[in-house]
């Protein structure tokens, strides 16, 4: 059966919109009905070879949508049934999921060199990073599947696979941010807009913005903020005018590159923590020198998929939705077809907007 996806033929190439044929769920598969996908930095990343990934691929890895069919064996899910993506299924048996930390699992993306469809001329497609949720139907792993919590709109949902689980995981899980401490997020995009969120949600006292665009003032102080910094060379000065000369306890890069993570660095006070989510490339070089660190004793740690278990995690962010403390159409930004993609990637990389979210 053939599906329309936007599929991407190189590396750097603009995507094409096209038709796609998909096999039948075979043993441990299902097969989705995407309501929405997240148009996220990841699969900008993704297209232009900052992270690496088989060609030709289906990309959009935060989806959510109905079970149209599943496979032998698969148990846990049933035709019908609402659902999210996880891109990230952990394999239960390496040694970071022994140790627990399922974010980490060696496997996690095994599946992305996979063939699982082809396109109607006959060549072979890849899923980008596991899920290929930019096509109006896709067949992953039944391990990719969540049930959906009740209560929650099918559409927006789609964001909890990645923005969500990533910003509030950063806050609770990563930088562990407890009530009554400063906060600041650089970048508010999608991802940091749910860190705002989150940060909210924890209780901390202060919480700062900081972007380049003014026009995201709203978006961010809508989200918690309770100040809004535009990001130049004086923004760690900035911050620590905030909080008393002495910086925020929580500092939270969600932009990937090495200015803004040396800022975020500088405006965290003395023994806080820095926290870096954004997907930078091999050539963002971030530099300290051995007196800065021994002076600051700051801790400065990587944050992977926000630390979570998306298992775990989903439930808990449901009850925060249900309960009207996480908006997740607050994080969207503007509502578009498959063939606005391309577009939304032009916004993000020109730094405008929070979440483009694809609407089937």
């Amino acid at each position: 059966m053939a599906v329309r996806a936007a599929v991407l033929p190189a590396i750097g190439a603009p995507l094409e919109i096209t038709g796609i044929e998909l096999p039948e769920p075979g043993p441990g598969q299902v097969r989705i009905r995407l309501a929405a996908a997240g148009v996220c930095h990841s699969d900008l990343s993704l297209s232009d070879g900052t992270m690496r990934v088989p060609v030709p691929a289906v990309l959009g890895h935060e989806g959510a949508g109905t079970v149209v069919a599943v496979g032998e064996g698969v148990t846990h899910i049933s035709p019908g049934a609402p659902v999210v993506l996880n891109w990230a299924p952990s394999c239960g048996s390496c040694h970071a999921c022994t140790l627990g930390e399922v974010w980490l699992c060696a496997n996690a993306l095994g599946g992305a060199a996979d063939v699982y469809a082809r396109t109607t001329d006959g060549t072979e497609l890849h899923p980008g990073l596991n899920v290929a949720a930019f096509a109006e139907e896709t067949v992953v792993s039944a391990s990719c599947v969540l049930p959906l919590p009740e209560g929650i709109p099918l559409t927006d949902a789609a964001l909890l696979g990645c923005a969500v689980l990533t910003g509030y995981g950063a806050v609770h899980n990563s930088a562990k941010v407890q009530a009554g401490e400063t906060v600041a997020v650089f970048g508010a995009g999608g991802v940091g807009l749910a860190t705002l969120q989150a940060a909210r949600i924890a209780g901390a006292s202060r919480i700062i913005a900081v972007d380049v665009s003014p026009e995201k003032q709203e978006l961010a102080r809508a989200a918690g903020a309770t100040d809004y910094v535009l990001a130049s060379e004086g923004t760690p000065r900035e911050i620590r005018a905030l909080t008393g000369k002495q910086g925020v306890d929580v500092s939270i890069e969600c932009v990937g590159r090495a200015v803004t993570i040396r800022a975020a660095w500088e405006s965290t006070r003395r023994g806080g923590r820095t926290t870096v989510v954004g997907i930078g490339g091999k050539d963002e070089q971030v530099t300290f020198n051995a007196l800065e660190i021994f002076h600051w004793g700051r801790t400065l740690s990587g944050c992977v998929y926000g630390n979570t278990d998306p298992a775990r995690d989903l439930p808990v962010l449901a009850e925060h939705v249900r309960g009207g403390r996480l908006d997740l159409s607050a994080l969207v930004t503007e509502r578009i077809a498959l063939e606005g993609i391309p577009a939304a990637f032009d916004n993000m990389l020109a730094g405008r907007g929070g979440r483009a979210l694809v609407v089937f």
